[in-house]
């Protein structure tokens, strides 16, 4: 595989694909191309509390896959009539452009939405649900900007990245790329029928086009073990064999064109992307980075199953190891995913974490409020009771053995900080101690 096909590979098909439209097309084609492109005023939408800037010169580029029940796309779900995602990545690329990591976020990730503009006069309410939730809320008006401006928001609130730029694509232009390739040879070990994919599938090797390649790579509940995981892996080797074919076959110019329009078509970015000079110019930025130095990884997560046993559904991201991730990316250091791998196997659950609730807010009844949240996130809480006088801080306070649990909670709460205390141990053991104060919410 070339390192362009890589590249194509490894942004998902969506900016990489841009880097073919420097081999050589005609001046009309790409201005027709230019022309196809989606621009959105996200900047506007954001308002003011965002994370900060860490690393000035590297890039975060929010990619998600749009699964829009609109139009042509309208019989891939039963009464669904808003915007949906569903596929979610951010994109870093170093500063000095010599590495880069992707990151996959689970659709089912049970996370902190904020409160955000519908796009139809509506404001919603914080409140914790499926990321992919935030397309839909921000999308209500039909405003493809909002839509994205929710999602944004809700990925720098629980990972404290700041996002540079959003770009998406629609199912019915990903149909059009791999039809115009004549198809991408799949090989799965079992049958598939999938009624909600649309999919019936022989096991064995075999070429899938049109609807069959949409529904493949939209398959979940019928493949494996039925989660968004599986389907993020088969999306990622599609992915990789559509870049290589891509490179191999895309010799035409009829060929190239008809790849080229239908996915400039499907795509929708940020007002400063919305071009194909913009976005050629950014997928050039990394079409020299080291194969072994391209990282694709899905955030470290487990089950929600473990802290909440009614939810079999969804995945919670796992602490203190995806807040390791962030703040690595945030600093613009390279991850290790052998290391984080490792890392991951060190699993602490909210179900393990012991708390000790203290209200420091004066509100009567405040800290078994908190606790009764906190029970519902799954957290152990073992005690509550009022914050000594004067105390007007949020804080979750623990012995320095509880670090990793005290991260845990921090988490599950926006951030509230942490600090080591040799006389958090009076709470007794392996416990740590959240004090409430005056602003508090567990939404952030």
């Amino acid at each position: 595989m070339t390192r362009r096909g890589r590249i194509l590979a490894w942004t998902g098909g969506i900016i990489g694909v841009l880097l073919l439209i420097t081999a050589g097309v005609g001046g009309w084609i790409y201005f027709k191309l230019d022309g196809n492109i989606h621009g959105a005023d996200v900047g506007s939408r954001l308002g003011g509390d965002r994370p900060a800037n860490l690393s000035p010169g590297s890039k975060n580029i929010l990619v998600v896959g749009s699964d829009s029940r609109a139009g042509a796309n309208a019989k891939y779900g039963k009464n669904l009539d808003t915007m949906q995602s569903d596929t979610l990545m951010v994109l870093h690329i170093a500063a000095n452009r010599e590495w880069a990591t992707a990151v996959s976020f689970p659709r089912d990730s049970w996370v902190s939405i904020p409160s955000c503009d519908s796009g139809n006069g509506r404001k919603s309410k914080p409140h914790h649900f499926k990321i992919n939730e935030a397309f839909t809320i921000g999308g209500e008006g039909g405003d493809v900007a909002s839509a994205a401006a929710c999602t944004i928001k809700t990925v720098e609130k629980n990972t404290g990245l700041r996002i540079d730029h959003f770009v998406s694509v629609d199912f019915q232009g990903f149909k059009g790329m791999v039809n115009a390739l004549g198809g991408i040879e799949v090989c799965p070990k079992t049958a598939i029928h999938d009624k909600k994919a649309h999919l019936d599938m022989e096991a064995g090797c075999q070429n899938v086009q049109d609807e069959k390649a949409l529904g493949y790579v939209r398959t979940r509940y019928s493949v494996g073990d039925g989660s968004d995981l599986g389907r993020i892996g088969r999306q990622q080797e599609f992915m990789k064999a559509l870049g290589e074919k891509a490179q191999s076959k895309l010799t035409s110019p009829g060929a190239l064109y008809d790849f080229l329009d239908s996915a400039t078509k499907s795509i929708t970015t940020d007002d400063d992307l919305a071009g194909v000079k913009p976005l050629s110019e950014l997928a050039s930025t990394v079409k020299d980075i080291p194969s072994d130095r391209l990282t694709f990884l899905t955030v470290p997560n487990y089950a929600r199953e473990a802290d909440v046993p009614t939810d079999k559904a969804n995945v919670v991201w796992q602490y203190p190891q995806a807040g390791g991730l962030f703040s690595d990316l945030a600093h613009d250091k390279e991850v290790s995913k052998d290391k984080l791998a490792a890392e991951a196997k060190k699993l602490v659950t909210a179900r393990s974490v012991k708390v000790r609730v203290l209200n420091g807010t004066g509100k009567t009844g405040y800290a078994a409020e908190v606790a009764a949240t906190l029970r519902k996130m799954g957290f152990t809480v073992v005690a509550t009771d009022n914050a000594p006088p004067g105390t007007s801080e949020t804080v979750i306070t623990h012995p320095a053995s509880l670090d990793a649990q005290a991260q845990v909670l921090s988490a599950r709460l926006a951030g509230v900080k942490t600090e080591k205390s040799a006389d958090a141990t009076a709470a007794g053991p392996g416990v740590v101690t959240l004090t409430v104060g005056q602003g508090f919410s567990t939404t952030g």
